[in-house]
This record gives structure tokens, sequence and C-alpha cells, in this order.
């Protein structure tokens, strides 16, 4: 994807979906923390699920610490890698009280300190909670970039830092849901929708499956 393709093609998602959100539900800036948290390895719909009944019991860092590990795993048993979830969740709340006055914190360096927020987690909350103009590479992102030509990386790094660079500024505080949302609904792994993509006239992986002009008699 050359670089005068890249406003069209964000233009043309910016249309279809003006004010894209994340899928995961919350109210605080600590509750999509913790949503974040546990959705590494795991779905949106299957956190939520979990979430809708946690959230009620426990939607504070001292909520949540009073809880326990033993009680918490109980709570999030079905999303994977629970116990270590549990665990980091405890570990975390247990620093926001002590360290940071209950809030969440608002810079990467601070974030990432916390136990289990890794560069991914942390770029979501900056975006999501704070409006930072960040881009958190998961799979769907990191395969619809190198898939279209957006953005090539060997990496979740390189590709963030290609789609940093690349995208206009404009559509950069949204990108980041957009991009998530065409890979798991448009863009998908095994079975792209190619003919019914409002964006493959940009696209370097749908030009190479367009059959070729008939060679002149």
């Amino acid at each position: 994807m050359n670089k005068q393709q890249i406003g069209p093609f964000f233009a043309t998602l910016q249309a279809v979906n003006p004010h894209p959100q994340t899928e995961l539900e919350y109210t605080s800036v600590f509750e999509l923390l913790c949503a974040v948290l546990m959705s590494a390895q795991a779905t949106d719909v299957s956190v939520n699920k979990v979430t809708r009944v946690l959230f009620k019991v426990a939607n504070t860092p001292e909520k949540l610490f009073a809880l326990g590990v033993a009680r918490l795993e109980n709570h999030i048993k079905t999303i994977g890698l629970y116990k270590s979830k549990a665990k980091h969740l405890i570990e975390t709340s247990k620093i926001l009280i002590e360290q940071f006055n209950s809030e969440v914190p608002r810079t990467r360096i601070e974030l990432e300190s916390l136990p289990g927020v890794g560069r991914k987690t942390a770029n979501v909350v900056l975006n999501c909670a704070f409006n930072e103009p960040t881009m958190a590479v998961d799979t769907h992102i990191f395969r619809v970039s190198n898939r279209v030509g957006l953005a090539k990386g060997k990496t979740p790094l390189e590709v963030e830092l290609g789609l940093l660079k690349r995208i206009p500024p404009e559509y950069l505080l949204h990108a980041h849901h957009w991009l998530i949302l065409h890979g798991r609904y448009v863009c998908k792994a095994r079975t792209p929708l190619c003919q019914a993509c409002g964006v493959s006239t940009f696209c370097d992986f749908a030009k190479k499956l367009k059959p070729s002009a008939p060679s002149p008699k």
C-alpha cells in the first residue's frame, strides 16, 4: 500500500464506523485495565461474560484485593490462564492502592510496572481511557497490517512503529479500533471476506487475487 492510499483507506473505515470503540465492557479505567489484562489469549466475549458478574462484586482495587486470589480465580476460571491472571490482578490492585492512591496511572512506564501489564495492555488503556494516539498490536492488527501492506513487520513492535509512522495524524486516535474490528469481522485469518471488503481497492493481498486482464489477440 503506497502512502497516497493510506488516507483513503482509513477514510473508508471511518465512514462506516465514525466512532469505533473497544468491545470490552467497562465503566471505569480500573475496570478497563482489569478487562484488558484478562483478555490476553481470550476473546472479548468470554471476558465480558466474566466481568458482568465480577464487577458487580469487585470493581475497585480495594474490593478486588479483598477477594483474594482463590475467590478471584473462582470468578474468572472460564478464561484461559486464569490462575496467573488472578495473581496479577490481586498484585496490581495492591500496588494501585499503595502507590497510586487507587488510581490507574496515565503513563506507559507506570502502567508497564504493574504485574501482567505489557506494552499492548498499556497501549489499550492509554488509547481507550486517556485518548492517547497509541497502537496496541494484537493478532488482528498484526495480520491486517502485514496482509494489506499498511505496515509490515516480523514482530508486533515493528508493526506498531510502522503504523505510528505511516498513519495520518487525523486517523491515529481511532486507527487501533478500526484495524481490530476489520480483522475480526472482515479480514479474517483463514477466510478473509475480500469480496465484501470496502477497502479491498487499497489492499495488497486483494490485488493479488484479482484475475489479470486477458492478453490481446
